[in-house]
């Protein structure tokens, strides 16, 4: 075992519990240059993305202000695995995160699902914030005779070559991009209340609760709406998780992640669940289209054009966020996969300002197929990647709050010490989170469309990861014998 991760042990050692903590050689070699005020931004970035910005338009044409219920529902059980996450942040910060907690309590197995599931989630996310970017950029006429894949393209070399500057530029880039939101949201809240406390004309329309009774409803096309679109508002919630990742780069986890953590639920509240019911007095549901960012709907419609631009650039700037999030997550895990053996060697390389670039690269890779898809079907690459993004930031979370539980149960034992930010309610907070989340794979299959087809995948995947693990599992056994502190 190198220095480093023999240092990286030393400082992960915990008062209070009976045994050493094992090490995560992938820790090795990375700088603390992220403050507190990028972790603190970092998380408000991770709960306001491109599935607000763009994504609640379909979903109020679709399920109508019943959405807002989809957003609280969903974003009390977000809290609830990043809450988990977090108290598994403070017992041993890593960059690896959620992987190398399931290589801990679940072996290397729990640790190679969990990374390349993860990986899935992020390269397919990719994918859908370069098409969303390509489709801001044609809402400005200039742009409409340049092809989606072309503009789709262009972000991605843009955000790639940022990322692979230092942590430190990536932390400021998050920082700013989740002021703009915050602001920008913040501002439209402000012009919304303003349109519905002077009942001014919106497009022909006069706010007010009548947008809701006049037009079907809280529920206009019923329940199955709402519960189609569940696998949708997750995605919303997908770059939460973030906070874990960014905790092994930042010098004082044990003061700066509870509070990021735990502004979360009054973030999710206001800016999901606010927006959303906000959007629904404005116009009716049938008014906003998955084309379109409802935001800009909305300010296009007040006779101020110039308001829909601004607000056009602030949700492209959204989606550029959580693609630079995207590449900086996956190379992290991924370095923490192939120091372990279940990665490919070259993304556990690091470059001279600390990045795994390695990890980036293979991450970008991916993204250009999305490129391809942009070309192929460009009306629909936005909705099918979701999709597929879904699933692996559901078995994430699933794999986060298994964790949790063996973690609880160690702790218990008296093997480790638990921090005292703690998820609360456990082990019952872990089961009903785990159940719902299952729930709402299963629901999918209601998605005749793009659901259901989604659900075809699983068995694909899963043959794909057996596959993978027979192909790497005699590294990682290797791996394993000459790291003796790594868990089996």
């Amino acid at each position: 075992m190198s220095k480093d991760a023999v240092d990286t042990a030393q400082a992960a050692a915990r008062p209070g519990a009976t045994g050493t903590i094992p090490a995560d050689a992938g820790d090795a070699g990375y700088s603390k240059d992220l403050k507190p005020r990028h972790i603190n931004m970092i998380a408000i970035g991770g709960a306001i993305g491109t599935g607000l910005f763009l994504g609640a338009g379909g979903r109020l044409r679709d399920a109508g202000p019943a959405l807002a219920i989809a957003y609280l529902v969903c974003g009390v059980f977000a809290f609830f695995v990043v809450r988990a996450l977090g108290e598994l942040v403070l017992y041993r910060p890593s960059s690896g995160s959620f992987v190398s907690y399931a290589r801990e309590f679940l072996g290397e197995k729990g640790a190679y699902v969990a990374g390349w599931m993860y990986f899935l989630n992020w390269s397919t996310t990719g994918i859908a914030d370069i098409t969303a970017i390509a489709l801001y950029t044609h809402y400005w006429s200039m742009f409409t005779s340049i092809p989606q894949w072309v503009l789709a393209l262009v972000a991605l070399a843009v955000v790639l070559a940022v990322n692979l500057i230092s942590v430190k530029i990536f932390g400021e880039m998050e920082f700013w991009f989740a002021i703009v939101k915050v602001a920008t949201l913040v501002g439209f809240m402000l012009i919304g209340i303003f349109l519905l406390a002077t009942q001014h004309d919106v497009g022909g329309h006069t706010p007010g609760l009548g947008m809701i009774t006049d037009h079907g409803g809280f529920f206009p096309q019923g329940m199955m709406p709402v519960i189609v679109v569940m696998q949708g508002v997750i995605f919303s919630y997908a770059a939460l998780e973030l906070v874990g990742v960014a905790a092994g780069e930042t010098a004082e986890p044990e003061k700066v992640v509870p509070r990021a953590v735990n502004s979360i639920m009054w973030r999710v509240a206001l800016f999901y669940v606010g927006s959303v019911v906000l959007l629904a007095l404005l116009l009716p549901g049938s008014l906003y289209s998955g084309d379109e960012s409802p935001f800009v709907t909305v300010l296009s419609k007040i006779g101020v054009p110039a308001a829909g631009d601004v607000m056009n650039l602030v949700v492209l700037t959204a989606a550029m966020s959580s693609l630079n999030s995207g590449l900086y997550s996956t190379g992290r895990i991924l370095r923490s996969m192939a120091t372990a053996g279940s990665a490919p060697r070259f993304t556990s390389v690091m470059s001279r300002s600390q990045v795994p670039y390695g990890g980036i690269l293979l991450t970008c890779g991916v993204c250009v197929l999305g490129v391809g898809l942009n070309f192929l079907v460009p009306s629909k690459a936005f909705e099918i990647v979701l999709n597929v993004a879904s699933l692996g930031i559901i078995s994430t979370w699933v794999i986060i709050m298994i964790c949790h539980l063996v973690f609880v149960r160690r702790a218990r034992s008296g093997l480790v010490g638990r921090p005292h930010f703690r998820l609360p309610g456990s082990p019952v907070t872990e089961v009903v989170t785990i159940g719902f989340l299952l729930a709402v794979l299963v629901l999918m299959w209601n998605d005749a469309e793009v659901g259901r087809k989604t659900l075809f995948l699983v068995p694909v995947i899963a043959v794909m990861l057996v596959a993978g693990w027979f192909g790497v599992r005699r590294r990682v056994t290797e791996n394993a014998a000459r790291e003796p502190s790594r868990t089996e």
